[in-house]
This record gives C-alpha cells, sequence and structure tokens, in this order.
C-alpha cells in the first residue's frame, strides 16, 4: 500500500520535530531580516546585518519598508549621498523595529565596521 505521506510531508515532519527537539534543549536566535521567518520560528534574539537586510528587502512584503527609509533619505539628506546613507541606515532601523516587536530579546543590527568606534556615527 502507498503511504499517505508525501516526501515533502515526511521532511517537513521530521523538520519540524528536529527544530522541536532543538527548540526543548537550546535557545532558538535568529540571523536573518526575514520578518515572516522570525514569526514563524519565534526566536528569543536576532541578528541583522546589511546583506541580509538587502535580501530580505527584495521582497514584496517589504517594500513599505523600503518607502519609508527613501522618504526620510530624501527629506533629511542634504546631498545625493548623504540621502542614499541616511535612506540605507534608516532601513536598517526599520527592519530592527519591526523584528524588536516580535522578539523579547536582543535585536544586534550590524554596522559598517568603519564605524565601530565611532559613536557618533553610530
Amino acid at each position: 500500500p502507498r503511504s499517505p505521506f508525501s516526501p515533502n510531508k515526511i521532511q517537513t515532519m521530521e523538520a519540524t520535530n528536529q527544530f522541536d527537539a532543538l527548540n526543548k534543549y537550546t535557545k532558538i536566535v535568529a540571523d536573518t531580516g526575514e520578518i515572516s521567518a522570525i514569526k514563524e520560528y519565534k526566536p528569543i534574539d536576532a541578528t541583522t546585518n546589511p546583506s541580509l537586510i538587502l535580501s530580505a528587502a527584495k521582497l514584496p512584503e517589504y517594500k513599505y519598508l523600503i518607502n519609508e527609509a527613501c522618504e526620510y533619505g530624501k527629506k533629511e539628506g542634504k546631498t545625493d549621498e548623504d540621502k542614499l546613507s541616511l535612506a540605507f541606515d534608516r532601513l536598517a532601523v526599520g527592519f530592527g523595529v519591526e523584528i524588536s516587536k516580535l522578539v523579547p530579546g536582543v535585536v544586534s543590527t550590524e554596522v559598517d565596521a568603519r564605524l565601530s568606534f565611532d559613536t557618533e556615527a553610530t
């Protein structure tokens, strides 16, 4: 007789069971910019970086964050370079704000390494 479970369903069940097992004995931490993944897996902390934000920003559900960031850059920036830099910073902050609404612990956003000791810029 044929199994009622398709290979994909079995893989999903195994992954869920593995995830549940991990979740029972460890703390789940997200390293992503995808808010939908954070909603699904419910980590206690989250980390993002510019490449994770870029990857997530390509998804249509986050277009509103891009629009908000662009408006902010246009309004607050003096030069084109300034506007672009401010928009990128605001985009990272926007993702961080949305993630912080879902994560009970710490949300960490990595910044340009050249700014790591520049407390004024960060």
